[in-house]
């Protein structure tokens, strides 16, 4: 089950969130009306250069001072708010969105190779296991997500996203299989500029989020997706891993395919799956990832759920269904299906 959704315009013009509302709606069937949600890159050109911390409070009173007082430890708060919602007749406003535009100091985190990026890394650890009644569930420059339990309709008019304008955008409908649905547990999961969609289980759940906390990243989520978007954190940003080699070593091929690659694909190959055996994703999935210079889909190995993909000029859709695509582009040229474990990836213009 879950639809999944992602547009890219390689060109960067802004798209609104009315298309990619349309969009999803047409895979409710997927969902289950407990959890639904959007990211936009490009939605605060007048903030680009700053990190936007989006957090869920239960108590504005008790807990936004405790989370203030940590955020100030590293750096600057430039602006902050309450994210403009709006009252909807299926969801109840169990969480209060409010949105922090933040400066780390790099000077506070000296001997780090990326010392802005670990600080805002290690502020979200920090207040999502330490903080009760607080969650940062977005810590990107110029990203906007929007979540909460509902249905892709009412969380897009919740939070009013044909208000905002970005030249990405990823969707998810939910539907909960081993987890309870709340507004945490809503996709899309983000860390830094990532961002992670998924349908599926991640069965290997268990030795991936050991493998990921071994680096000091944290599961707060209770759900298998928040351990993609740390996996691919770690593999690109901190081990430096391009895209293509990075989604090899979550979705491998198997041995016996390795063992019948030209020789200098088969060492590349056994290097990866030897050197990454812990974070192999095994189990059922379709995932989309998105950073600020694109998107990349891809499936697990054997390709247990769906993914099409579609091409219209300066735009790649990635999603669980054509109809999902078709929606917004009616006469696309060109729609194809991705094989097994294999990417599909979209860069915009540098």
């Amino acid at each position: 089950m879950c639809g999944i959704i992602g547009v890219v315009d390689r060109d960067r013009k802004g798209m609104s969130g009315a298309s990619i509302k349309q969009a999803l709606s047409m895979m409710n069937e997927r969902g289950s009306g407990e959890g639904a949600g959007y990211v936009a890159y490009g939605a605060f050109p007048d903030y680009a250069d700053y990190y936007a911390l989006h957090i869920f409070f239960d108590n504005i009173r008790e807990t936004k001072p405790k989370v203030e007082d940590i955020i100030e430890r590293w750096g600057t708060i430039v602006h902050d708010e309450q994210i403009p919602t709006y009252e909807q007749p299926g969801i109840r406003k169990v969480h209060i969105p409010w949105r922090y535009f933040f400066r780390p100091d790099p000077l506070l985190m000296p001997r780090s190779t990326t010392p802005e990026e670990d600080i805002v890394t290690h502020l979200v650890m920090q207040v999502n296991s330490s903080v009760k009644g607080a969650l940062i569930f977005s810590s990107g420059k110029n990203i906007a997500v929007f979540k909460a339990s509902g249905w892709p309709e009412e969380v897009a008019d919740f939070y009013r996203i044909q208000d905002y304008k970005g030249y990405i955008w990823l969707g998810h409908n939910r539907y909960p299989t081993n987890t309870p649905g709340w507004w945490g547990g809503a996709h899309p999961f983000n860390l830094l500029n990532w961002s992670v969609v998924h349908n599926g289980e991640i069965t290997s759940y268990g030795t991936n989020r050991r493998y990921i906390e071994s680096y000091g990243y944290q599961c707060t989520m209770f759900t298998d997706t928040e351990v993609v978007a740390y996996l691919i954190d770690l593999l690109v940003r901190r081990h430096l891993l391009p895209i293509p080699l990075a989604v090899r070593a979550l979705a491998p091929p198997f041995w016996d395919e390795i063992d019948r690659m030209p020789e200098v694909e088969q060492q590349l190959n056994r290097a990866i799956r030897l050197t990454y055996g812990a974070a192999l994703m095994n189990g059922p999935f379709a995932i989309v990832i998105a950073n600020q210079d694109g998107i990349v889909g891809f499936t697990d190995r054997i390709k247990l759920r769906p993914l099409v993909a579609g091409e219209c000029g300066a735009r790649l859709y990635i999603s669980s269904e054509e109809a999902a695509i078709r929606r917004i582009e009616p006469d696309i040229p060109r729609i194809f299906m991705p094989r097994a474990g294999e990417p599909v990836i979209g860069r915009v213009a540098s």
